[in-house]
């Protein structure tokens, strides 16, 4: 088992090259085929939980159920806490095992979101947990977090500044991506990850992966993102299965649920995979492992 911890696994990553695939989970099925698929891939994986979903299960639990899916396999799996712009919910992450939270400021105005998540780096960092930090506002709503409107943004300059005197570990900008589907081709921003490169070490994150081309990713992971966000895509295979499974059901008068749920490991599984092969993780489990403290 290696319960790696986040920030170790995107920082290997930016050095050799590829993006960690940073996968949200909504139960312990999906959780337990997104590491079966980096397992069979011999791919890091970092599993990600919305606020939404550690309500539904409880943060003990959901804790337990990582673990125990961690120390079945061999590649490096660290637990992540995406989009939380509640401090009271992050020190409960902290306090229950996860190795790297989301602090998401951007609905604060700037020096507010400055002190607050200073202050959260300086909790976190405290018990060895890592912190992504995002101040700007990337359209779409996300498991009942964000908005659909832009609102704050700033310049490559201002994001380097927050992040350097923060702490932060991993910085997460508009990079003209949204949570979501696409309802029209996005402008993607790939220049900018160059110049906040050229400003600071701190690996830079892709959010709204779900709906980018290979090519996208290609040209983004090579400018330097290390850590992909794929949410909207594991919610469709997962609910697309289902739906198909219990179409067959009616047709057919046979009610299984196992059975369901080994359609939906399947396709969860075979989406992870590719997505695993698309971000160049793929065979990167001992390159991950080598810079990994557990």
């Amino acid at each position: 088992m290696t319960i790696a911890k986040t920030v170790d696994l995107v920082v290997a990553a930016k050095e050799a090259g590829y993006a960690v695939p940073a996968v949200n989970i909504v139960d312990d099925l999906s959780l337990r085929a997104v590491v079966a698929a980096a397992e069979e891939a011999q791919s890091p994986v970092i599993i990600q939980t919305s606020v939404k979903t550690v309500k539904s299960i409880g943060a003990p639990l959901l804790s337990s159920i990582f673990s125990f899916a961690a120390d079945a396999v061999s590649v490096p799996v660290s637990l992540h806490l995406d989009h939380c712009p509640d401090r009271s919910f992050i020190t409960l992450a902290i306090e229950n095992g996860w190795s790297s939270v989301l602090f998401d400021a951007s609905d604060r105005e700037l020096e507010q979101a400055w002190q607050e998540t200073k202050e959260v780096v300086a909790e976190a960092h405290a018990k060895g947990v890592g912190v992504e930090c995002e101040i700007e506002n990337i359209v779409g709503v996300e498991d009942g977090v964000g908005s659909d409107e832009p609102g704050h943004a700033y310049s490559s300059e201002q994001l380097v500044e927050v992040v350097t005197t923060t702490g932060a570990d991993l910085l997460a900008p508009q990079l003209g991506t949204a949570h979501g589907l696409y309802k029209a081709s996005p402008v993607l921003l790939f220049d900018r990850v160059t110049e906040l490169g050229k400003l600071s070490p701190v690996p830079v994150v892709l959010h709204g992966g779900t709906g980018l081309t290979d090519d996208d990713f290609r040209r983004f992971i090579a400018n330097g993102v290390a850590k992909v966000n794929l949410s909207t895509t594991l919610k469709l295979t997962y609910m697309r299965a289902a739906q198909a499974h219990i179409a067959e059901a009616e047709t057919k008068g046979k009610w299984e649920p196992v059975k369901m749920f080994d359609d939906i490991t399947a396709a969860v599984k075979t989406t992870v995979r590719e997505h695993m092969d698309q971000l160049g993780s793929t065979g990167k489990a001992a390159v991950s492992a080598s810079g990994v403290s557990a």
